[in-house]
């Protein structure tokens, strides 16, 4: 089971941290999906850093469990706000966006019963 919640929290750190850096780094596609969404610009770096932090706890659920959790939860609170945007602004789309959601729970469950 370790080992599941370690390929599991390797793979959410990798996508979430290379997220934030297509956020922070000025991206197009992160440009593109606000616009599309409706999400001021000015708010990028701030959902970078978010994913970001995220990525660094998860990793830092190694040595800290709490930590971990921590960071988890705010992932899962991070794409059920997306999930919300998305669906005000009427896209249906969610097909990558129900992965990276999964990916979070799946973190948040299996650092809190490992």
């Amino acid at each position: 089971m370790y080992a599941f919640y370690a390929a599991v929290t390797v793979l959410g750190a990798a996508l979430f941290g290379s997220a934030a850096v297509a956020n922070l780094s000025g991206h197009d596609y992160p440009r593109q999906q606000a616009d599309k969404l409706g999400v001021p610009r000015s708010w990028i770096p701030l959902l970078g850093s978010a994913l970001g932090a995220g990525a660094l706890g998860l990793l830092a659920g190694f040595v800290v469990p709490g930590l971990g959790v921590a960071a988890a939860t705010g992932l899962v609170l991070y794409f059920v706000g997306a999930l919300a945007t998305h669906i005000v602004a009427g896209d249906r789309a969610l097909g990558f966006w129900a992965f990276c959601f999964a990916l979070a729970v799946a973190a948040l469950v299996l650092r809190i019963t490992v």
